[in-house]
């Protein structure tokens, strides 16, 4: 018996988990200290009320022989994938009820859909970039290229056309840095995916943070039915971090190689995936009713709140940044020259307060850091108190 050897490429730890580990080490031996944990993008807020409601409602249904459900279908309850439907024409784009396969999360099908390329196709990610998409396709021994997102390209990294992929990742907004792409930019990543028969893999995770004229999808720009698959997910969008559950679009005229990738990804999906959970599809339906869009509206805009106390304490320190705006992250270059890693270690022992180092998303993000805007308010507020008295201290 071997090992898929491929895996001894990946980094010795995950990124999420060594900030994990220094962190709890810390806490260990300084138990009287209180953290603020502004790093790992998860939600505080509970679900909103409409979702609690159907999904209690699903769970009793579940209690009764005459409404019981077995297994899901694998792409998805009609009822759900509706729904979606009706959300992406709240914002002008058409996505029929067909095109939409239910996940438990963005994270899995963004690196699952790699089953059905093959292992000989180059994938492009921008950099820097979530960990994800990298690591999966390391696992399955592709060769990967990237296209850098700096400072001087307002951190969305551009095609370039000496360079040949099959297959391109993009997320926007952007995690980690928080920017966003325009339609002008999309259509130049879909002229570049067309001209190289290339498939555009898109995560929009956090398209409900937008408040610019900018894509909440894809979809939105021209071309995009020809080369583009799409991934969303409820995590941030109706706090579903720990409820598990997203959705991917695939247009039905996409075709590579002389597939229809709608219909691979359905081959693949019924061997190995089981599909989400009665109540769980019940609870996502009710996101995209009129009173759950209300509800998860309102915890979207406490987190913008909490963005703009970061963002606004930065400028006040000099200290530039990209995001806030449109995505609930903020992305930083750590201040007086200092390293990710080093500038990590300064939070964590002069401000007690955790963020995610650039470093860990890719060579361009070395010097950077990464703030999430999930924390309650009033420890983002005491978060920037602390980092603004360390700095000052420094």
């Amino acid at each position: 018996m071997k090992i898929n050897r491929n895996f001894d490429s990946l980094a010795e730890s995950y990124l999420f988990a060594r900030v994990a580990e220094k962190t709890q080490a810390y806490a260990a031996a300084h138990p009287d200290r209180k953290l603020i944990k502004m790093g790992i993008g998860d939600v505080t807020l509970p679900l909103a009320p409409a979702v609690v409601e159907a999904m209690k409602k699903a769970a009793d249904e579940m209690a009764d022989k005459s409404t019981f459900k077995g297994y899901p279908e694998y792409e998805g309850y009609d009822f759900l994938r509706e729904a979606i439907s009706r959300y992406y024409g709240s914002f002008g784009v058409s996505v029929s009820p067909d095109e939409v396969f239910v996940n438990d999360g963005a994270k899995s099908d963004c690196g699952n859909i790699g089953d059905i390329f093959s292992p000989d196709c180059t994938v492009l990610v921008t950099d820097p970039v979530y960990p994800v998409y990298v690591d999966t396709n390391i696992m399955a021994g592709r060769k990967i290229v990237y296209a850098p997102s700096t400072r001087e390209n307002g951190f969305c990294a551009m095609p370039d056309k000496s360079v040949h992929a099959d297959i391109i990742y993009l997320c926007s907004p952007n995690n980690p840095t928080g920017a966003a792409y325009t339609a002008g930019q999309l259509k130049e990543w879909i002229e570049y995916a067309l001209e190289n028969d290339a498939v555009i893999l898109y995560d929009a995770a956090y398209e409900a943070f937008i408040s610019d004229d900018l894509p909440r999808s894809i979809f939105a720009v021209e071309g995009a039915r020809k080369c583009a698959v799409e991934f969303c997910s409820l995590s941030k969008t109706a706090g579903f971090t720990g409820t598990r559950c997203g959705y991917t679009v695939i247009p039905n005229e996409l075709e590579f190689d002389g597939h229809n990738i709608k219909k691979l990804w359905y081959r693949r999906q019924s061997s190995k995936f089981n599909g989400v959970s009665y109540p769980v599809q019940r609870a996502a339906e009710a996101v995209f009713s009129p009173e759950g869009m209300k509800q998860t509206r309102e915890n979207i805009e406490y987190y913008k709140r909490n963005a703009a106390v970061i963002a606004d304490t930065m400028e006040r320190l000099g200290i530039s940044y990209t995001g806030g705006r449109n995505s609930p992250y903020i992305w930083i270059t750590c201040p007086n020259g200092m390293g990710s890693w080093e500038f990590f270690d300064f939070l964590l022992e002069k401000a007690n307060v955790v963020a995610t180092p650039g470093e860990g998303f890719g060579e361009c993000g070395k010097g950077c850091m990464r703030f999430t805007s999930f924390a309650d308010h009033s420890a983002t507020v005491e978060a920037m108190e602390r980092i603004t008295k360390a700095l000052h201290d420094a």
